[in-house]
């Protein structure tokens, strides 16, 4: 038991020193924050254990120094003046309002290992985060507008991301949501995508709506939108077109293959006689029995029926803008379809584990033309979905 109780105080001991080691590393690096984070943690469960002037000391360091590194660069940011700067002074003030917040619940502090009073001199802050907050909302408001004034559609996303956030710090307002949609209109790429048949065959109207569905092809492009028919109202940027040039279908075939099976397998029992011809008997007075064996023999023919059809043809990019083709893929898939059978004359028990697999399967009649183009039009859609995630507009 005085073992269990020194080993355990010794590891809380091995802890708390690895904790104060760590933040000394924190500190010499200039994490502050994550010093701070972590003497706040351990003085938080426990003010007064055994380490606890040293995570004072290091929490009082580390705050000064967070201070002063803070203000010193919000004092840099405001010669600045940038969008970039403003937002980073807003967020400044909020960080040191949150690490004091995180500290004043533990006040007061103080700790031996300090030759002065560990004095956080807090700091009222609330004024700073409102001024600095509307500056910067005022400014990405001024030039997400200065943006939307222009053609450019990279300009409307960058207007969009600055309302974004001016959303974050200004909730509710309908003045900067009518300015978000305005944007994502701008910055939306519109895509018209159309087929073409010119195989001189019938393509199934499902296949075409499959292949026109784009929602289903998990593009997850936030700037782009795919319309199968065109709206008035939308000036088309791209144009996504799938030509389909040739269907080709094979004959129905059947073929076959005939295999003759020879297997030596039990057949009953007989009496073991000796050379008397009585049976034989065992130690224990028991008639002698063995195992007779026979060979059987069987026919097994293999009949296959396959059809196939192949489907070719483009997907060909378009710049609606300039009227000029970008981009052309080659767009083709082959669908074989496979029926395999096989029946049997003579013995069963001379079948392979192969041939008994086989016997249970039947004719199954040939798929038809629709059907076929229907089961390549699959893997015609993997093969545009990989395409398109590979080929992106811009």
């Amino acid at each position: 038991m005085k073992k269990s109780i020194l080993l355990f105080t010794a590891t809380l001991l091995l802890v708390g020193c690895n904790s104060v080691k760590r933040n000394q590393k924190f500190l010499a690096r200039g994490n502050y924050d994550q010093a701070i984070g972590l003497a706040v943690k351990k003085l938080q469960k426990d003010k007064d254990g055994r380490n606890s002037d040293e995570h004072v000391a290091l929490l009082f360091e580390a705050f000064q120094k967070a201070v002063e590194r803070d203000n010193r660069a919000i004092n840099r940011l405001k010669k600045e003046n940038t969008t970039e700067a403003l937002g980073e002074v807003y967020y400044t003030y909020l960080n040191m309002q949150r690490r004091q917040d995180m500290i004043r619940p533990l006040l007061p502090l103080d700790s031996d290992l300090l030759s002065v009073p560990a004095n956080f001199n807090m700091v009222d802050y609330s004024t700073s985060i409102v001024n600095s907050k509307q500056r910067y909302g005022d400014r990405l408001l001024f030039d997400s507008q200065e943006l939307l004034a222009t053609t450019r559609k990279m300009d409307a996303r960058e207007a969009f991301d600055m309302l974004e956030e001016l959303t974050s710090i200004r909730p509710s307002n309908n003045t900067i949501m009518d300015l978000k949609e305005d944007a994502l209109f701008k910055g939306t790429d519109f895509v018209h995508v159309d087929l073409w048949n010119r195989t001189g065959q019938i393509i199934p109207i499902r296949l075409e709506r499959e292949l026109l569905d784009f929602n289903t092809y998990n593009l997850d492009d936030f700037w782009t939108e795919y319309h199968e028919e065109k709206q008035n109202d939308i000036d088309y940027d791209f144009g996504i077109r799938l030509i389909f040039r040739d269907i080709a279908m094979s004959p129905e075939r059947i073929s076959e293959k005939e295999f003759q099976r020879k297997k030596r397998v039990k057949d009953g029992w007989e009496y073991r006689y000796d050379r008397d011809g009585n049976v034989m008997k065992d130690s224990l007075g028991n008639d002698i029995k063995v195992d007779k064996y026979i060979w059987v023999t069987a026919r097994v023919t293999y009949t296959e029926q396959t059809k196939s059809v192949l489907v070719g043809g483009d997907v060909l990019y378009r710049n609606l803008q300039t009227n000029r083709d970008i981009d052309r893929h080659p767009l083709s898939s082959e669908f074989v379809f496979i029926n395999e059978f096989a029946r049997f004359r003579g013995d069963e028990r001379a079948l392979t584990e192969e041939d008994l697999e086989f016997i249970e399967y039947d004719f199954i009649p040939f798929p038809p033309y629709e059907q076929m183009v229907l089961d390549a039009g699959d893997n015609i859609k993997a093969r545009l979905a990989e395409i398109l995630k590979n080929n992106r507009l811009r």
